[in-house]
């Protein structure tokens, strides 16, 4: 039986945004610190998935709640197209 290879995270830098809402709050800081590089790319095509601005705030603001409370992935959401 062939192994299957696990394809690696398909985003691996953090917007500038992203990171410096993750870096003021201690808690989605530890959360982000504890999920794998996977679920990092995933927070990050979420964030950065919107069409419009004021939806990428929105999911940046809700990100960094949801982190904070050791949420490890975006809820609800069929997960990153770019895999």
């Amino acid at each position: 039986m062939k192994k299957l290879s696990p394809k690696p995270p398909a985003h691996k830098t953090v917007p500038k945004d992203l990171r410096e809402a993750v870096s003021v709050s201690s808690g989605a800081k530890a959360t982000w610190k504890l999920v794998t590089p996977l679920a990092r790319s995933e927070w990050i095509c979420w964030v950065t998935s919107g069409a419009k601005a004021e939806t990428r705030v929105k999911r940046i603001r809700v990100a960094i709640d949801k982190l904070e409370h050791g949420e490890r992935r975006p809820c609800c959401w069929a997960g990153c197209p770019h895999r």
